[in-house]
């Protein structure tokens, strides 16, 4: 980070490890519990809409909790921070896992928001921290892994642990993990000599909590309460817009250090980085919720077939970040970034070509390129966004990141999701314009026999038929949009710069020496 030195770091692959385990654990509970939901919505009693609070009180929590984790780490060091999320994170967990009602679970699923939310940008600042320069492209590519893999793995993890145990076990599963990464952290991890004791903004605090909780509460509730025809979602709607202008301008006029500090704002590469990372969350995680419920409402699949017919998109990923992290100091990363969203893109083509009648090989083929593709563009994005920050600001940056890709996954579910809804009604709507008792549809083998217009049972099965076809194309324009918007973001790559190739380590360690004079 800008000539700094760095000394040698005893136990850096035992470090690396705590911190796998804490990224895979946090993206493992992003979307083991999804798969559980309707469990847990018969045991406890709950509605649709009350059961839903166990999602948006974890994805508030963490929106808020997220953008403090930089001043926390810089007032208190980040070993004690990353340790308190650790052990914060498996406790809750332990909570969730033993709730009795719900009231108890949203209570607790939020408290695991609230310490969950530092885990990601801990993780990734400590590893950027222990290793040299000439390693941070190898260490983006570990530190990608652990993050990739958790939400890979959920929905298979999920459905196995519901099915076979019980859905308390999708709790009860980060213990063991949680206890392993606390001792790692704990005995591995050096505290930090540096320890920055900055003024707290306040009021930058909490326009951007408010801004960025309204805005999570209106995204996860606006399909739900059908946007905005409800008070509710206009009411969080005014509350993000002000949070959000309040913050702007406090920010921009403040004579003190801001909440934010505005030295990431000086970074056309991080700020380029950071607008490219939103995109790479809205397409990873809006693919992620549209496929599980197009495979098992459409085409039937058990739960665990679809967690594991989605996997291998984890093995391209895996493999195209470590490939990458060996050609990052020989390549231009934004021509990888390139061939990352073009691949990405094609994947999505792919895609649009889906229908009710293909076999498993198109899913996992396209699965396999975008993984591939998406894992090409986190290494170089991470490195040549947050490489040019000094290292007294790397903490916020990873967490101002972190929470756009999570923001850019939340916008993105609820935009494709909203299309969904909307694109499958009007085409369903014009599919039964043409419906005739001498259309040959009628005479497709779904229908009973004998059938007439009249019978209940042949209306019911033909509107059954009529609404996947149509739920189907509703999809396929998803990923249409979503290729879409892969090729508009690759103009943002005219904002990045290449950095500077790192100093040998003698010129580093000399420089760093003079710095420190």
């Amino acid at each position: 980070m800008r000539g700094e030195a760095l000394a040698p770091v005893a136990n850096r692959g035992m470090i690396t490890i705590s911190i796998m385990l804490a990224n895979i654990m946090q993206g493992l509970d992003n979307t083991i519990l999804n798969v559980a939901l309707p469990h847990i919505q018969g045991s406890l009693s709950a509605s649709q809409d009350q059961i839903a609070w166990a999602l948006t009180s974890y994805i508030v929590c963490a929106a808020i909790m997220m953008p403090l984790t930089g001043w926390l780490a810089g007032r208190f060091g980040i070993k004690y921070i990353f340790l308190a999320s650790v052990i914060g994170f498996t406790i809750a967990s332990a909570l969730c896992g033993a709730a009795s009602s719900l009231s108890e679970l949203v209570v607790f699923r939020a408290l695991q928001g609230l310490a969950g939310a530092g885990l990601i940008p801990l993780s990734q600042a400590t590893l950027l921290q222990i290793n040299p320069p000439e390693r941070h492209g190898h260490a983006m590519a570990v530190f990608g892994t652990g993050t990739i893999l958790g939400p890979i793995m959920g929905p298979a993890l999920g459905g196995w642990l519901t099915q076979d145990y019980s859905w308390r076990w999708v709790f009860y599963i980060n213990l063991p993990v949680g206890v392993l990464c606390t001792l790692g952290i704990l005995v591995f991890i050096r505290p930090s000599r540096n320890i920055r004791r900055e003024p707290f903004d306040f009021l930058g605090f909490a326009s951007l909590s408010l801004a960025v909780g309204a805005l999570q509460l209106m995204l996860d509730r606006g399909e739900l309460k059908d946007w905005f025809t409800s008070v509710e979602i206009w009411i969080e709607a005014a509350v993000a817009g002000l949070g959000f202008y309040l913050f702007a301008v406090h920010t921009a006029t403040t004579g003190e250090r801001s909440f934010l500090n505005r030295e990431l704002l000086k970074s056309p590469n991080f700020v380029g980085g950071t607008i490219l990372m939103f995109t790479v969350g809205l397409i990873m995680t809006g693919t992620l919720a549209l496929l599980p419920t197009m495979l098992q409402n459409l085409m039937n699949y058990p739960a665990l077939t679809t967690g594991l017919v989605t996997a291998p998109r984890g093995l391209g990923t895996m493999v195209a970040m470590f490939l990458v992290g060996r050609l990052i100091n020989k390549v231009d990363g934004r021509l990888i970034i390139l061939f990352g969203f073009l691949l990405t893109a094609l994947s999505m083509w792919q895609m649009s070509g889906f229908s009710l009648q293909m076999g498993m090989t198109p899913i996992i083929v396209s699965g396999v390129l975008q993984g591939f593709g998406l894992g090409c563009t986190f290494v170089p994005l991470n490195l040549i966004a947050l490489s040019t920050l000094p290292r007294h600001i790397l903490t916020q940056g990873t967490a101002l990141r972190s929470l756009m890709r999570n923001l850019g996954g939340s916008i993105g579910i609820a935009f494709l999701v909203a299309t969904l809804t909307e694109n499958t009604q009007i085409v369903h709507s014009r599919l039964v314009e043409n419906l005739r008792p001498d259309n040959p549809l009628l005479q497709a083998p779904f229908l009973p026999a004998p059938f007439s217009l009249v019978t209940p049972s042949g209306l019911a099965a033909l509107n059954h038929e009529v609404t996947r076809q149509a739920a189907m194309v509703a999809y396929v324009n998803d990923f249409k949009l979503m290729m879409l918007i892969a090729l508009l973001s690759l103009p943002l790559l005219l904002l990045l710069r290449e950095p500077r190739r790192a100093a040998p380590p003698v010129a580093a360690g000399a420089a760093g020496a003079a710095a420190d004079d």
